[in-house]
């Protein structure tokens, strides 16, 4: 019997695929230069983010989808580093920066109500 058995439910998942949507669009604007290095690197952590959710989502156990979602946390944090060095780099704008954070903040936010629920 799975924790959840629709990850699609999850509002944690739901705004963490809304910021992987968004990076996929800007990083097409990105310097072909950056194509293997930066642009892959921040898409696959923001994508890791959605992935460890709905991974720990199909685990049997609380423990097991526990520790899906802190992965997804620091994976998060990793994406945030990426955008950082893409606005530093001058690859997005600081406006768009903010907006990705605040996406960010509100995944982690989610996330974090996730953990606490499964912990009570």
């Amino acid at each position: 019997m799975t924790i959840v058995n629709n990850f699609e439910k999850l509002d944690a998942w739901k705004e963490a695929h809304k910021l992987v949507l968004q990076i996929y669009k800007i990083t097409r604007k990105f310097p072909s230069i950056e194509k293997f290095r930066l642009v892959d690197q921040i898409c696959r952590s923001a994508s890791s983010v959605a992935a460890n959710i709905v991974e720990g989502s199909s685990r049997q156990h609380k423990k097991e989808f526990l520790q899906y979602l802190y992965l997804s946390k620091g994976s998060l944090e990793e994406t945030k580093y990426h955008l950082l060095l893409a606005r530093d780099l001058g690859y997005i704008t600081t406006k768009d920066y903010n907006s990705f954070i605040d996406q960010g903040n509100l995944v982690g936010k989610l996330t974090s109500g996730l953990i606490k629920y499964l912990r009570s």
